[in-house]
C-alpha cells in the first residue's frame, strides 16, 4: 500500500501532480549534503572492527518542554548490515549527562535496563536555562542525525558541539505557557490500519519501502496501540485523530482502529477522528460505519464540538471523487458551513484538525498539488482565520512531517503538520492548553516494540525520511505560544471517566 505521501506517482490522471522542475532542483540541493554524508557511512561500514566495538547513532533531542528533555539514539554493531544499510542491534547500557555548563556535565539520567534502542528523559529541569549533555553507550559517545546538514537540527536549539564527534550538545529549555493549565489533547494522525510496506513510492527502485521483521505484530497496529498508552501516560485528556486512520479504507481495517482507539476512551467524547484520503472506499458509508456521529452531528464528514468553552472543529479535507493523488477538497456545502460555524462566533477559543494542510513549505523533498488543500478552498479557509481571532490552531497530517507554520494572513493561527504515527518518528503530539497559551510537544512511543519498527523504518526513502519527518529544528516539534484561551472552562477532571 503506498503512503498518501506519495499516492499521486502510480497513474496517468495523478502527472499532474508530480513536482516542477524548480522544485526537483530545490530539493535536490537540500537532500545533497545528506546523500553525501549516507555514502560516508557507507564507506565507514565497510571497514573492519574489533569484536567488541560499537557505534552510538542517530541521537535526536525529540521533546523539549519547560522542564523535560526526551532524548533518543541507537546502538549498532559496527561493520554489520541488517539489509537495510542498518547496523544490528548491540545491547548495551545507555546514559545522559547534562549539566548548565559544558565542562561540567554533572547530572545523569539512565534508563535502567540494556537496549538498543535508547531513550532517556531528563526530568527537573529549569525554564529558560540552557543545558548542555552528551548521550553514551558503554562510554560511547552518541553522534547525532545530520539533520543540520539540511538547513535543521536534530539534537539542540544551538549548533553547539557540531564538529565534535559526540558533544556535548546544548538546549536551552523554553518557559512554560502562560497561566493555568486547562487540559491536554494528543494529535495525531497516519495511522494507516492495513498497511504492509511502509515509505513505497511508485515501485521506484531507490524507494523501495521497509517491512516488518518477521514474526513481529503488524506495524499500524503496534504503533497504533504504542500511542494510545503513551498519550494516556502523558495526561492526555482528549485524543484527535487527523485521517489516513486505515490505508484503504476496507471495514476490517477501519475496526480494528476503532478498537485500538476505544483503549483510549469513548468516540465522540473522549476522542475524536476525520476522514483522510485513504479512508476513502467505494462504499461511503464504511467509515462512518466504524467511527458514527454522534447527536449533534453536522455533516457526513464533519463535525463542531463545544467541550466547556473550546470548541472543535473536524473537517473531511478530501469530500471529493478521485484516487487520492490530487488537492485535497472540502465541497461547497462544507466550506459554507464551516464560514458560517467561524462567524457565529468568532472570538471563542477554537481548535481545527483536517487531514491535508493548507500550506506545505520547506519540504526537503518536491512538493506537489497532492499535498495539500486545494489552493483557492485554503485561501478562503485562512480568510475565514483572519476574520475569527479565536481561532488558534490548525492541525493537520498527510505529510507526514513535523511542521509548524504560522500562517500570514491569520498571524494568530498556527498550522501543525503532525507526523505519522505509523512509522518514524512514530508518535504523537500533545497540545497543552493554558489560560494564556499553549505549548506543542511531540513524543515518540516509548513502547519497546515501537522503538524498534520506528529505528527500522527510519529506513524509509533511502535512508533520508529523518530529514524530512522529524522536523528539520526542534520549533518544529516542540513550540510555546501566547494567546488568549481563558474562554476555556472545561475542567480536567470531568473529561475522562
Amino acid at each position: 500500500m503506498r503512503c498518501c505521501f506519495s499516492a499521486h506517482l502510480p497513474a496517468l490522471a495523478a502527472l499532474s501532480a508530480f513536482p516542477g522542475p524548480c522544485e526537483v532542483l530545490r530539493s535536490g540541493a537540500r537532500l545533497a549534503p545528506a546523500l553525501l554524508r549516507t555514502a560516508s557511512a557507507a564507506m565507514q561500514r565497510a571497514r573492519s572492527h574489533h569484536p567488541d566495538d560499537l557505534t552510538a547513532v542517530n541521537l535526536e533531542l525529540v521533546t523539549l518542554t519547560e522542564d523535560t528533555a526526551v532524548i533518543t539514539w541507537y546502538t549498532g554493531i559496527p561493520g554489520t548490515d541488517d539489509g537495510l544499510g542498518h547496523p544490528l542491534p548491540a545491547i548495551t547500557e545507555g546514559e545522559v549527562v547534562y549539566g548548565t555548563h559544558p565542562s561540567r556535565l554533572n547530572r545523569t539520567a539512565s534508563e535502567g535496563r540494556p537496549t538498543a534502542h535508547h531513550q532517556v528523559e531528563l526530568t527537573d529541569l529549569e525554564p529558560g536555562q540552557t543545558y548542555y549533555y552528551q548521550a553514551r553507550s558503554r562510554g560511547v559517545a552518541a553522534t547525532p542525525t545530520p539533520l543540520h546538514l539540511v538547513r535543521g537540527n536534530a539534537v539542540g536549539t544551538s549548533t553547539f558541539g557540531f564538529g565534535t564527534g559526540g558533544g556535548p550538545y546544548s538546549f536551552t529549555t523554553p518557559q512554560p505557557p502562560p497561566g493555568r493549565h486547562l487540559l491536554s489533547v494528543a494529535l495525531c494522525n497516519d495511522l494507516h490500519l492495513g498497511e504492509t510496506t511502509a515509505g513505497l513510492v511508485g515501485g521506484l527502485p531507490l524507494l523501495r519501502g521497509v517491512v516488518q521483521q518477521p514474526g513481529r505484530a503488524p506495524y499500524p497496529e503496534l504503533m497504533s496501540r504504542a500511542l494510545v498508552e503513551e498519550a494516556r501516560r502523558r495526561g492526555a485528556d482528549l485524543l484527535l485523530a487527523g485521517g489516513d486512520i486505515s490505508a484503504g479504507g476496507a471495514a476490517h481495517d477501519l475496526r480494528e482502529a476503532r478498537r485500538i482507539l476505544d483503549g483510549f476512551g469513548t468516540h465522540g467524547r473522549d476522542y475524536f477522528v476525520v476522514r483522510g484520503n485513504h479512508d476513502r472506499s467505494r462504499d461511503t458509508g464504511t467509515f462512518r460505519t466504524a467511527f458514527p456521529g454522534g447527536d449533534g452531528d453536522d455533516g457526513p464528514g464533519y463535525f463542531a464540538r463545544d467541550l466547556g468553552g473550546l470548541r472543535i472543529i473536524g473537517l473531511d479535507t478530501y469530500a471529493k471523487s478521485g484516487n487520492g493523488a490530487d488537492a485535497g477538497g472540502l465541497g461547497a456545502e462544507q466550506l459554507a458551513w464551516f464560514r458560517a460555524r467561524l462567524r457565529q462566533a468568532p472570538d471563542q477559543p477554537t481548535l481545527v484538525f483536517g487531514h491535508h494542510p493548507l500550506t506545505v513549505r520547506d519540504s526537503v523533498f518536491p512538493v506537489t498539488r497532492g499535498q495539500c488543500l486545494e489552493r483557492r478552498q485554503a485561501r478562503a479557509v485562512v480568510d475565514a482565520y483572519a476574520s475569527a481571532p479565536g481561532v488558534f490552531l490548525h492541525h493537520a497530517g498527510h505529510t507526514h512531517r513535523n511542521k509548524r507554520t504560522v500562517l500570514t494572513r491569520a498571524p494568530h493561527v498556527t498550522q501543525q503538520e503532525v507526523a505519522a504515527a505509523k512509522e518514524y518518528p512514530g508518535g504523537f503530539t500533545l497540545l497543552r492548553i493554558h489560560s494564556g497559551g499553549y505549548a506543542l510537544n511531540h513524543y515518540k512511543s516509548g513502547d519497546l516494540a515501537a522503538r524498534q519498527w520506528s529505528e527500522r523504518s527510519r529506513r524509509v526513502a533511502a535512508g533520508l525520511w529523518p530529514h524530512h519527518a522529524l522536523g528539520r529544528s526542534v520549533t518544529d516539534r516542540n513550540s510555546v505560544t501566547a494567546h488568549d484561551l481563558s474562554g476555556v472552562t472545561v475542567s480536567r477532571s470531568v473529561n475522562r471517566t
